[in-house]
């Protein structure tokens, strides 16, 4: 058996980060699904073997006072009822060299780079591949914006979810044993980026050149906003926190107000002699 430090290139000495970023390396290298020489297989399942242990103080300690043949699987200390038996390390947890990404509750690096690569890996077993049961919620936007408590069929019963305000189309939401993929239908007007509100709101020629005040709607109510005189097409207003609310946060987004300026195609004698009277002025 090789060196666990040699098979994730790292020294004796390594910090837990440069294991960490060892070990990330050598997966993505030499993950079956990618990698498709022989020798794939048995180096991706040494390179976890070596991190199971590495990443572990207390497996690390007895490895360097023991090496890596207390560690196979034929070695006593490899028995499924031993304190270093071999298990799949939890990709997405504390300590780990994904921590902070979201993999959604996939452990098995074999479902993790299926997630990845769109690939189910032909190397994972049945019972490493035991999936949690996913269920679609559909929303319209303002229960995705504020929230909702949705009735619906959950493996044959019926169940009541709470879906927390501020949810996007494609969020994945974790209950206890199911997982629930949430749709949310466009809104009419409201157009939506992240947390973000972006509404496009046409006004008139006069009004752009004169100024004044207009109108406008948001997903808490009606505001009046004031138009200063020149305003320009694309000519676009923040209006802070009246955007979408973090789930579970107090947090909000922002709205914006992009100005589109209406020029009818036809006008008046009387307005086309003042319009002919501001040309020349300009």
């Amino acid at each position: 058996m090789r060196d666990f430090y040699e098979v994730l290139g790292v020294s004796k000495n390594a910090s837990d980060q440069e294991i960490k970023t060892a070990y990330r390396k050598q997966a993505l290298k030499w993950h079956p699904d990618r990698n498709k020489t022989s020798e794939a297989e048995e180096r991706f399942k040494e390179i976890n073997k070596a991190y199971e242990v590495l990443s572990d103080p207390r497996k690390r300690s007895s490895y360097d006072e023991l090496g890596p043949e207390a560690f196979s699987r034929s070695g006593a200390a490899s028995s499924s009822q031993g304190p270093f038996s071999y298990t799949y390390t939890n990709f997405g947890g504390q300590g780990s060299p994904f921590e902070g990404i979201n993999f959604e509750g996939f452990s098995d690096p074999f479902e993790i780079f299926e997630q990845f690569f769109g690939v189910r890996s032909p190397f994972s077993s049945s019972r490493s591949r035991s999936r949690r049961s996913v269920f679609q919620v559909v929303l319209d936007f303002d229960e995705a914006v504020r929230g909702a408590e949705k009735q619906t069929v959950i493996k044959g019963e019926s169940k009541k979810i709470r879906i927390p305000a501020g949810v996007d189309d494609g969020t994945r939401i974790r209950f206890s044993d199911f997982d629930v993929l949430v749709k949310v239908n466009p809104h009419p007007y409201f157009k939506r980026d992240g947390q973000d509100i972006y509404l496009e709101k046409e006004i008139s020629y006069p009004l752009a050149v004169l100024g004044g005040s207009v109108e406008v709607p948001t997903i808490h109510g009606k505001v009046r906003l004031k138009i200063r005189p020149g305003t320009q097409v694309g000519t676009t207003v923040r209006l802070r926190g009246e955007g979408i609310p973090y789930p579970n946060s107090s947090r909000k987004g922002d709205q914006y107000v992009i100005y589109r300026i209406n020029i009818p195609e036809r006008v008046s004698s009387k307005v086309r002699r003042i319009l002919e009277e501001l040309k020349t002025e300009a």
